[in-house]
């Protein structure tokens, strides 16, 4: 499973270059096993191995982190996405068994969100995705948001749906 996620990690490179953002793994195996991984994951994968595999075998950061599965052995690591910020700040944590593997559409759509809100007084709905209406800052009062977003519409008082910021 772990060769399908590295590969599709690979995969969204340019994706990720163009929310400039980085990605690394974290393995509790020694280096010398990834060394003869990395080709596996290009060849499963469709696109070589292109950025950094941590070997965490003392197993320190994977313990710290509650990234070994509980009662499957010491090197069963469950599936962990942290997103970090450019100010060492984590700002999601998913955690998926390891038996399922990571959705990488809605890490994308995650960043997309981060990145959102991080630039404009809003906050996304349930399953958004860029382009799509956002709901502005409970902070902002409503004639406030009528002056600053476009398509303003008051579903309650706290519910506020407006059009993306620059359409984005």
């Amino acid at each position: 499973m772990c060769t399908t996620e590295l590969g599709r990690t690979s995969a969204l490179k340019v994706e990720f270059e163009k929310r400039n953002t980085k990605a690394m793994a974290l393995s509790v195996d020694p280096i010398e096993d990834h060394n003869r991984w990395a080709p596996d994951i290009g060849e499963v994968g469709g696109s070589a191995l292109n950025f950094p595999i941590v070997a965490d075998s003392d197993r320190e950061v994977a313990e710290l982190y509650d990234m070994i599965h509980p009662g499957e052995g010491d090197t069963s690591t469950v599936r962990s996405v942290f997103i970090v910020d450019p100010n060492n700040k984590v700002r999601l944590t998913l955690t998926y068994p390891k038996s399922v593997g990571r959705n990488f559409d809605e890490i994308v759509r995650v960043l997309d969100a981060l990145q959102a809100t991080d630039r404009d007084a809003i906050a996304t709905p349930a399953d958004w995705h860029p382009g799509e209406r956002v709901i502005v800052s409970p902070a902002m009062s409503t004639e406030e948001a009528m002056e600053t977003f476009q398509n303003v519409v008051e579903v309650k008082p706290y519910l506020r749906y407006a059009d993306a910021p620059g359409g984005r």
